[in-house]
């Protein structure tokens, strides 16, 4: 959050450098153009794209101090924040990742009600103490800066853990490797692992990860996950240096492309072991696989690695039991299905299938039991666990058809106890994780006991399918108390995505409760671009086809206002990250159907987005400018081109962490500065920064308070429910 040195304090002493820039109205502009297939494209303000540019650094010090005021003067805003405080205290403690091991080792996530970020814990079993393993909140309280862990991996006997750490919200992750008993730290820790995927050997020998290339300075920041390394590190030489057993720099032969990274995956009960690769975007990628026993017989050399299938296959996701290799892939099946392939004579068109694509839902994700495949099949805003005897292919049988919402599946088929455990999910309840008992009835772990604050008002959902702007009937969700009144009074808010596939599903967050109990309504959109219907969905709203995505939300808004829950004046639109292609592009194109937008760390100049690190990764997902095509798609897909003079835009307010990795700050301070210049509205374009946050990832619950208290401070003021107090 943008605050002055005054309200440092109360702002959890984010961006305490702001309090010495001077405020300043107008971005410095230094317009740049470029041509693309004889397409001349302007660019206003290139120059702020240099965040280190003392001119750029004053204007954006200047502008977070402007927003940090304007937010600080809205009536109500410290109330919404306390509110959202006292119901997330109320609603008990929040866990997560939870992993079993050997011996009735538990390793998960936990974060006790009232404090500020999630420890990693153990217990000896559902009955066990919780044991403190990392707790980021002792690193914040020393260092000042917030800490997070990204990722962690116990070894399959439990005792030894590696797990990693980043800063203020930078997710540039150390892999940190300790005895679990003793707590001691085995090696230095490992910088540049960024990546969450690590996997220990079934003899607890090796521990694999992917680590990025240092880079001298000077280097082109598109060169950041390029050319990156599989290493093994050795538990029982752990002062050795990790081995090098697999990517560009290492298998010439394989002729990888540069921006494969692998992931080196092993089980418990296989000689085999897989590396998967992708570009950190997309989840299609190659398949290689090798002996486990090679790394023994070469214990410094590289592994013979096998191929087995390239992107073009369209594989998703893989899991490895005994001599099998399991395939998710949506090859031929849009809403995808699962294969066996066996690992003694790999060859993809042997492989045969164990799961068949369902006859309506998304397969979207599988796991593997000692005997069963468990999958997880979306219809809608939910998600049923379903089981599979695999040398009998069918559609399934629900695994609990008596639990109410989603169930998702976590299963772990070499821990002690039940394979199977469920999560659920609703939108009006807390989630639970439940376990069976012999006679296969599900009764609660208690490792969440989440409650409903008190005094919750009642909720109703509605889930519709309404007509897009060619007829295609998209997918809505509409939350708010009971008893409202349809005559278009009522605060609304839309939220839409809309990228990679990701799906809104059902789910219960109890600070909603801050918006639904002052009469407001959330509603929630799976335009195209999302999975909601399989990968036939998602390439309907994906690189030329982008448009679909936001006029879907354009088209949601208008059904919003004829049902009667909301009127322009009152209707806000709200998205981040992939999502801000979403809303920029909404309140372009159809401005009068909006009081305000939020836009959260938003991609806002895709023509220029390749040219920074992580923009890079993303061709797969929406173009290049290399392609004609598919600059085209690009440029419409950018709110900075059609953003346009003199045009009456709703309020907008930019929200952006100065560490975040995946979407450069600079997207939201050129997106900002044109809209100012340009909106005849005299509506308030705000952007508020955070010097200790990236992407939202690895935020402290404090933080994460402040935002959305102003998020939705912002969103009252401008339906006119909120005012402003007067300046001092």
């Amino acid at each position: 959050m943008v605050v002055p040195a005054a309200l440092c304090m109360a702002a959890q002493g984010l961006v305490g450098w702001m309090g010495m820039a001077a405020a300043a109205t107008t971005a410095p502009s230094v317009p740049a153009r470029d041509v693309y297939f004889g397409v001349t494209v302007e660019d206003p303000f290139r120059n702020l794209e240099d965040l280190q540019n003392p001119d750029t650094r004053r204007w954006m010090l200047g502008q977070g101090e402007q927003a940090a005021a304007q937010l600080a003067r809205i009536e109500g805003r410290d109330a919404l924040r306390q509110r959202l405080i006292e119901l997330d205290k109320s609603s008990g403690d929040r866990s997560h990742s939870y992993t079993r091991r050997a011996g009735g080792r538990l390793f998960y996530l936990t974060r006790p009600a009232g404090q500020s970020q999630f420890k990693l814990v153990m217990r000896q079993g559902l009955r066990g103490a919780e044991h403190v393993l990392v707790d980021p909140q002792a690193m914040t309280k020393s260092s000042g800066v917030p800490h997070a862990i990204n990722y962690f991996a116990p070894s399959w006997d439990g005792r030894t853990l590696a797990y990693g750490i980043s800063a203020g919200g930078s997710e540039q992750a150390e892999l940190h490797i300790v005895d679990v008993a003793s707590g001691r730290a085995l090696r230095p820790p490992i910088p540049r692992v960024v990546q969450p995927d690590l996997h220990w050997s079934a003899d607890n020998h090796w521990l694999s990860f992917n680590q990025l290339r240092e880079l001298p300075a000077g280097t082109a920041e598109t060169e950041y996950y390029l050319d990156s390394t599989v290493f093994l590190f050795d538990r029982t030489r752990p002062a050795t240096e990790p081995r090098a057993v697999f990517g560009p720099l290492v298998n010439a032969d394989l002729k990888l492309d540069r921006l494969d990274v692998g992931e080196l995956i092993f089980a418990p009960d296989s000689p085999y072991m897989v590396v998967r690769t992708t570009d950190t975007t997309v989840p299609e990628g190659k398949l290689f696989v090798a002996l486990v026993s090679t790394l023994t017989r070469q214990p410094t050399g590289v592994p013979t690695w096998t191929p087995i299938a390239t992107a073009a296959d369209r594989i998703t996701d893989v899991q490895l039991r005994r001599r099998t290799l399991y395939l998710r892939t949506h090859a031929d099946a849009p809403r995808s299905r699962v294969l066996a392939l066996n690992l003694g004579d790999p060859r993809l068109d042997k492989a045969v299938t164990v799961v068949p694509e369902p006859e309506r839902g998304v397969l979207e994700a599988f796991a593997l039991g000692r005997q069963a495949i468990y999958t997880q099949q979306q219809s809608g805003f939910g998600v049923r666990t379903l089981r599979h005897d695999p040398a009998r292919p069918g559609p399934g049988v629900d695994v609990a058809p008596d639990q109410p919402g989603s169930t998702y599946p976590i299963a772990e088929r070499w821990a002690d106890g039940a394979e199977l455990w469920l999560t659920t999910s609703t939108w009006t309840a807390p989630s639970r994780v439940l376990t069976s008992d012999a006679k296969g009835r599900w009764k609660d772990t208690g490792l969440r006991q989440g409650r409903l604050p008190p005094g919750s008002p009642e909720m109703q959902v509605t889930e519709v399918e309404f007509a897009s702007h060619d007829g295609v009937k998209v997918p809505l969700a509409i939350l708010h108390r009971n008893g409202l009144a349809l005559d278009g009074n009522n605060a609304t808010l839309l939220d839409g995505y809309g990228a990679y596939g990701f799906t809104t599903q059902a789910w219960y967050d109890p600070k909603r409760l801050a918006w639904l109990e002052r009469g407001g309504v959330l509603a929630f959109v799976n335009p195209r671009g999302s999975g909601a219907y399989g990968d036939a969905w998602h390439r309907a709203g994906f690189k030329t086809t982008k448009a679909n995505t936001w006029k879907d939300g354009i088209a949601a808004a208008h059904w919003l206002i004829d049902q009667g829950y909301a009127r322009p004046a009152l209707l806000g639109v709200q998205g981040g990250s992939a999502g801000g292609i979403f809303v920029g592009r909404v309140i372009t194109e159809a401005p009068q159907l909006f009081a305000a937008a939020i836009l959260n760390v938003p991609d806002m100049d895709l023509v220029r987005a390749e040219r920074s690190a992580n923009g890079i990764t993303n061709i797969s997902e929406f173009g290049t400018v290399a392609n004609e095509a598919e600059f085209h798609a690009l440029l419409d897909m950018s709110t900075y081109h059609h953003i346009e003079d003199g045009i009456a835009y709703p309020a907008a307010l930019f929200i952006h962490g100065l560490n975040d990795p995946r979407v450069d700050a600079w997207h939201s301070a050129k997106a900002a500065a044109r809209l100012q210049q340009a909106s005849s509205s005299g509506k308030p374009v705000l952007l508020r920064l955070d010097e200790q946050a990236g992407h939202g990832i690895g935020s402290t619950a404090e933080q994460a308070h402040a935002m959305r208290a102003d998020e939705w401070a912002f969103m009252l003021w401008q339906f006119g429910i909120l005012k402003l107090k007067a300046e001092n």
